[in-house]
């Protein structure tokens, strides 16, 4: 009966926006701190796109912190996405850009509800997208923000500084408050931004959550332990984000390697010339080709992208050190992965592989092999995602309840009916339900549809109330360590509380750190 209702539930919003969807555009206007932005409504919502946040950082800004934008005369139109930062796009994107990316891409998207008073106040929910730090952007179909607003949220999208112009570091930079790591100043920019101006498209600024998948939910856990970003955010998810280095974390010593070693091999010498040599680079040159792609082997030929670096402001060291130093913005969490997640590692045999648990070898023999028949190549992925993925998802849960706030923790293992047979969930595989886009990618069963239905309104209520939990829905009980408990979106579209499956072996990763 649950699952009719909400498959019922689920085609009746359907009905309704297809009802709408012939409906001229309407344009609609809203005053911010810096001027007039013209969107346009339709289907009951405000959609504004491509509004500057922080000026072009091209020319000499490109590796400036965000610089705060004049005011400006006249009408703005926002009703095309801007440009997503500039990168070198991968054909195997599960979120293609839907823009030609620029420098110029400081921008974000607002979609909102049509108010009916003007003293309304809607929750606000802010999207940091994934793609490694290298690619990605906001204008991809699967982040669109339609149902958000639909469903009485206001939810906001931003570009970020993406490789060398996101991370960059050489002795020629006078940075001061922030060395190399631009894009979580851009991301902070971005919420300040919401801060000053939501309330004017119906968002209340004191309920707003952030949202990351990936390298997004690990710039979640990045905003977390900044002192700047405090006051910006009420409540948090993370997907699939790892423990707050997910792509590492470089010292200023290696990222000022990193950038003098790029300047060489684009034939700048280190002197008096030498930033306004690289400024001089096209951007092109700047992206080279880095990309999630090559990410792996772009530092083979010498070290010439550092990624985040651990600048002593921004970043002081990994979430755990900040966090038993009482240096972490402890808030309402969501938290989890995908039953496939990410893992990665490299061994020659199982010996070597079990070897890695040190004194715990034979458990984690007994554990991952107990009948010695696993592939070497699936113990190592099973291996690598817990380590990578699964445990850390766990260890957020505990360190917020241990904190006294509500943590939920959850593992979405549903794969489309499209794409059966499937091991599994993959990476990033869950956005689309949680967003409610599924249908962008795939043609929906009914058994898709009920999946959506469920992670969308989890979403939607813990941005609402810091709780997912409503009468329709399976209960979502707060993790508690004792019971390893989780919320699992299973292979059959439904969610059920158990006890991690997972339970014994994070366990053991945990024992060994």
């Amino acid at each position: 009966m649950q699952i009719k209702l909400i498959i019922i539930s689920f085609l009746a919003v359907a009905l309704i926006a297809c009802s709408h969807s012939q409906l001229p555009k309407v344009q609609t206007q809203i005053n911010t701190q810096h001027g007039i932005v013209q969107g346009y409504s339709e289907q009951g919502i405000n959609i504004f796109k491509g509004i500057p946040y922080a000026k072009p950082p091209v020319g000499s800004l490109r590796w400036q912190a965000p610089q705060s934008l004049a005011s400006w005369s006249g009408i703005k139109q926002t009703t095309k996405f801007a440009s997503d930062c500039m990168q070198l796009p991968f054909a195997q994107d599960a979120a293609p850009l839907t823009t030609k990316p620029s420098e110029d891409c400081l921008y974000l998207n607002v979609w909102a509800p049509q108010r009916v008073t003007a003293e309304q106040k809607y929750p606000v929910a802010v999207w940091i997208h994934g793609g490694g730090y290298v690619n990605g952007g906001s204008s991809p179909e699967v982040y669109h923000g339609d149902s958000f607003a639909q469903n009485d949220v206001v939810f906001v999208s931003f570009n970020y500084r993406l490789g060398r112009f996101g991370f960059f570091a050489h002795p020629a930079l006078k940075q001061t408050e922030q060395l190399a790591n631009f894009a979580f100043s851009d991301q902070l920019a971005a919420l300040a931004w919401v801060q000053n101006n939501i309330a004017a498209f119906g968002g209340d600024p004191d309920n707003v959550t952030l949202i990351g998948e990936s390298a997004g939910g690990d710039s979640v856990l990045t905003l977390m332990r900044h002192r700047k970003a405090e006051d910006l955010f009420s409540k948090a998810v993370v997907m699939s984000g790892g423990d707050g280095q997910l792509m590492g974390m470089s010292s200023r010593a290696q990222a000022e390697q990193a950038g003098l070693n790029f300047a060489k091999q684009n034939g700048i010498k280190q002197g008096e010339n030498s930033l306004a040599e690289l400024i001089a680079l096209p951007a092109e040159k700047i992206v080279a080709d880095l990309n999630l792609a090559t990410l792996s082997s772009v530092n083979q030929n010498g070290l010439s992208y550092s990624g985040p670096v651990q600048d002593g402001v921004m970043l002081k060291g990994t979430f755990t050190e900040q966090g038993q130093a009482d240096e972490v913005h402890v808030v309402p969490l969501m938290v989890g992965t995908t039953n496939q997640d990410l893992g990665r590692g490299n061994y020659a045999n199982k010996t070597a592989l079990f070897a890695s648990f040190g004194q715990f070898s034979e458990l984690a023999k007994n554990i991952y092999d107990q009948h010695g028949k696993t592939p070497l190549a699936d113990l190592i992925y099973q291996v690598g995602q817990d380590r990578l993925m699964q445990a850390p998802a766990r260890q957020l849960a505990k360190f917020i309840s241990q904190a006294e706030q509500p943590a939920y923790l959850y593992r979405f293992s549903y794969v489309a009916s499209q794409l059966e047979p499937a091991k599994g969930a993959l990476h990033a595989s869950e956005i689309p339900y949680f967003f409610n886009t599924a249908a962008v990618n795939y043609q929906l069963s009914q058994r898709d549809q009920s999946a959506m239905f469920i992670a969308h309104r989890y979403l939607l209520n813990f941005i609402k109330n810091g709780d997912p939990n409503e009468p329709n829905l399976a209960k979502w009980a707060q993790f508690e360590l004792s019971k390893s408990n989780m919320q699992i979106i299973t292979p059959e579209g439904q969610a059920i509380h158990r006890i991690d499956p997972r339970r014994a072996q994070l366990n053991l990763i945990e024992r060994i750190k």
